[in-house]
């Protein structure tokens, strides 16, 4: 029997705000909610963002001043809304308008000499000293060197970044500041915090749940694909002497891609199942649900977080991309809207997914999404989000350059259509999925991309079939791609819009449109009458992932197939008190900032703390044993 992966919960923190309960898919549709739905978006930013909390008696300001919250987020309203999204580089993590390096100079004597004189702390002489050098003294504290020729130097110096467009974290929001940070790369505060969001929405004790499953039945896949390139990860371990500072003990092993799920199992999770990430590039987030999909399919795993946590807004990171001509920069941004006679770039819109575009825009983000087995998550109550139909996987094969898209893509989405029809039929696939698109805003990706959906359309007998593009509006987010294309997918379904490719005025000449529907505007549709999304991702490298995702209307119908209406009648039941508890930590959200869960130091086990019982193994801590009496999985050999 196989085993459907129900999507019970999710969170994370992007450029749209917190993922949890879609209040970062509201930000996306903001001018079309009614009023009372912005003014909680609103304050749910404003909380986030350290501008409004409440003490229990009193609403403060970010001052510490009492406040008249509704005052409040009117005056701040166009502060919070333009603090979110793809917007200008700001100063938060460094300076774009004077990026430090440094200039290799030569130094000659100004008298012709040939030679010059000058002193140090002994302290910071070189171990070794350069052959033109000569200490003339030295009394332990200073010293005197005179050196013959030219004194070759680094002087600090800087530059400004031609790229000024990123998908920031909102403005003001600190993940560091919210618990014992302990110089962690961003990377992984950002993955405890959105880690945290997805496990407290899920109205469920993790604790207890831990109880409900055996300890190897729980799954955790999450990681970054760019690894900790900040300072305080490999950024910093590949510099520190050269700056002239040491290298600390963290930075090495906190830099590791898979890091992201070792903090969510050593601090928050204590989770001994199955782990470790999928890197693939700008797909790795749908090569971790592939792995989940898999394991929960076959019985392996009842429990798996699927996650991804990307931070590579660094000024390294920029460079690289914009020397291979990948990014948008400000300079491309003013040609392309040269007969607009903007005096400065359009950094909101630097994002044009099938427009006339020059690059992609980097963003952070963190998404995180818990998965139960079916039979679990009737069993438990547990909120239905909707499920992973399937997800597929193909290299490109033979390349030209490393980073062009190849055939891969193609095998990847025609296999996610196919696998739509195959569960839902043809009908829903033809008239009731709509298509959540790479859509990276280059010029490459344009003609790619939209060729794959017209073909795959034409063989399936699709039309009109609708598209948009998350990137848009968040950016791209490297390892994290395909996680805000999933949340944002669920947000669709709870509101019945499809977020449209705002940025993109008109679709450039050489997108290919046939039997497609480029969404330019945001789409009202009937959430009942939505089936399936298919989510596609296309990495460096030759790396592609395509999903077909179902919606919670057809998640339910399917449980109700399986386990019957009386089955489905007692999981809404115990679903109105996991509901409640959900909904005490969304209010908890619109009063005060939520701490991640983070346990250092707590309950660590080891060898005594197992005991082997016949074919079972019991671990302190966990009420269910792990079976040790597994069967044979290659019977015809024996």
């Amino acid at each position: 029997m196989s085993h459907l992966p129900v999507i019970v919960g999710f969170g994370g923190i992007s450029p749209a705000g917190r993922s949890a309960f879609h209040y970062g898919f509201r930000r996306l549709i903001f001018d079309q909610l009614p009023v009372a739905e912005q003014q909680r978006t609103l304050q749910n930013l404003a909380v986030l963002t350290n501008r409004l909390r409440f003490t229990g008696e009193h609403w403060l300001d970010a001052a510490g001043m009492v406040t008249d919250p509704v005052a409040l987020l009117a005056t701040e309203r166009q502060r919070l809304l333009d603090g979110t999204l793809i917007r200008k580089l700001e100063d938060t993590l460094f300076s774009p308008a004077a990026l430090p390096m440094h200039t290799a100079v030569a130094l000659d004597a100004a008298d012709g000499s040939g030679t010059q004189r000058f002193s140090l702390a002994t302290r910071r002489l070189p171990t070794v000293l350069p052959a033109n050098w000569r200490l003339l003294s030295n009394d332990g504290k200073t010293c005197t060197v005179e050196v013959t020729g030219a004194l070759e130097v680094m002087v600090k110096d800087s530059f400004a970044s031609p790229v000024n467009s990123a998908g920031q974290l909102p403005t003001g929001f600190a993940p560091e500041t919210l618990y014992p940070a302990r110089s962690h790369p961003r990377g992984l505060q950002m993955a405890l915090y959105g880690a945290s969001d997805a496990l407290f929405s899920l109205g469920l004790d993790w604790d207890t749940l831990q109880q409900r499953v055996a300890p190897d039945q729980v799954a955790v896949y999450a990681g970054s694909s760019m690894n900790q390139l900040d300072y305080d990860g490999y950024g910093g371990l590949l510099k520190a002497r050269l700056l002239g500072r040491k290298i600390t003990s963290k930075q090495l092993p906190l830099g590791f891609g898979d890091m992201p799920a070792g903090f969510l199992n050593a601090y928050m999770l204590g989770n001994v199942g199955n782990t470790g990430t999928n890197l693939g590039a700008c797909a790795s987030f749908l090569y971790n649900l592939h792995q989940a999909l898999h394991d929960i399919r076959r019985g392996h795993v009842r429990i798996a977080i699927v996650g991804a946590s990307e931070a590579p807004i660094t000024p390294d990171i920029i460079e690289a991309f914009a020397n291979m001509g990948a990014l948008a920069d400000d300079a491309g941004l003013l040609e392309l809207d040269r007969a607009l006679g903007l005096g400065s770039p359009d950094h909101r819109r630097a994002c044009r997914p099938f427009g006339n575009n020059i690059g992609f825009t980097l963003a952070e983000s963190a998404q995180f999404f818990v998965l139960f087995d079916d039979a679990l998550a009737l069993e438990l109550g547990a909120t239905v989000y909707g499920a992973v139909n399937d997800v597929f996987v193909n290299a490109d094969g033979y390349k030209k350059s490393i980073a062009s898209p190849g055939v891969g893509n193609y095998l990847t989405f025609a296999k996610a259509a196919a696998a739509t029809r195959a569960l839902l039929g043809s009908e829903s696939l033809q008239q009731r999925s709509f298509v959540q698109a790479h859509g990276t805003g280059t010029p490459q990706n344009r003609t790619t991309e939209s060729a794959i959906f017209a073909d795959v359309a034409r063989h399936f007998g699709i039309r009109d079939w609708p598209i948009t593009a998350t990137k848009a509006y968040l950016g791209h987010s490297i390892a994290c791609a395909g996680g805000d294309q999933l949340a944002m997918t669920l947000g669709v379904w709870a509101h019945g819009v499809i977020p449209g490719i705002l940025t993109t005025r008109e679709l450039a000449d050489d997108v290919t449109r046939d039997n497609l529907d480029f969404l330019l505007a945001h789409r009202e549709v009937d959430p009942q009458q939505l089936d399936a999304a298919l989510l596609n991702s296309k990495g460096f490298g030759g790396n592609n992932a395509s999903a077909s995702i179902v919606s919670p209307t057809v998640t339910r119908r399917l449980l109700a197939r399986k386990h019957g209406a009386e089955a489905l009648r007692h999981w809404q039941q115990r679903n109105e008190a996991v509901q409640r508890t959900a909904a005490d930590y969304e209010a908890r959200t619109q009063r005060e900032p939520i701490a991640p869960l983070y346990r250092y130091d707590h309950e660590v086990r080891g060898g005594n703390d197992l005991h082997f019982d016949g074919d079972r193994l019991s671990l302190r801590g966990y009420a269910q044993p792990v079976a040790l009496d597994l069967p044979n999985p290659y019977p015809d050999m024996v």
